[in-house]
């Protein structure tokens, strides 16, 4: 079903006034977190678990009456509705805190924690060098991507990439495992090597092409 633009107050009022959970994220086009948290709503839109959830991507500025009504400060915010009434809300961007409301309203069950562990494992070790990022090697998804790919090709080294943006479970589950909050995050013979500040230090120092080959 994806995530629904809303373009006016009256579809606003009729389409949260739904018996189903729907997940208002108030956002605003400059804002380039809004993008991050519509991105994660439409991952979640297109699993079958959260089919009778509605996922609304709300200008606030645009929609401003409604932004005063639900004292919306900042952009992005985040309120949940059944019926009309709001039963909870997020202000700003906390991506876990998002997944985690959207599971427990929706009466997901929670993935199973050693099962999820198991999975990073052998993704990280799919490949000698594998990097987490988003988007792929071929199509990088955001800037910090697309410049650890280009130092990458740059050495000549073999290396995997997965894009965490095709899986929410392994984007949230793997900051929490490797203990680094963002992305991407290169890993060397299962080991975390670290982000691209990392890998562009190594390449100054020039211990980039030893470090990789492990």
């Amino acid at each position: 079903m994806g995530v629904t633009s809303i373009t006016t107050s009256d579809e606003y009022t009729k389409v949260i006034g739904s018996s189903k959970l729907t997940v208002a994220i108030f956002t605003a086009d400059w804002a380039e977190q809004c993008k991050q948290v519509v991105d994660v709503a439409s991952d979640l839109a297109a699993k079958s678990e959260y089919a009778d959830v509605q996922f609304l991507n709300v200008p606030a500025e645009d929609l401003s009456e409604i932004s005063l009504k639900h004292q919306i400060e900042a952009v992005p915010t985040v309120i949940f509705f059944r019926t009309g009434s709001a039963v909870d809300r997020i202000d700003g961007v906390d991506i876990g805190a998002f997944t985690d409301k959207c599971a427990k309203l929706a009466g997901v069950a929670a993935s199973d924690k050693g099962k999820l562990e198991e999975r990073l494992r052998s993704l990280i070790n799919r490949h000698p060098v594998m990097i987490f990022m988003k988007g792929d090697r071929n199509t990088p998804r955001c800037g910090f991507s697309k410049q650890l790919i280009a130092i990458m090709n740059e050495t000549g080294n073999s290396y995997d990439t997965f894009d965490i943006l095709t899986d929410e479970d392994v984007r949230q589950g793997l900051k929490t495992f490797s203990d680094w909050p963002t992305y991407p995050q290169v890993y060397v013979k299962g080991e975390l090597i670290g982000g691209l500040d990392i890998i562009k230090e190594l390449l100054a120092s020039g211990e980039l092409k030893t470090t990789l080959s492990g």
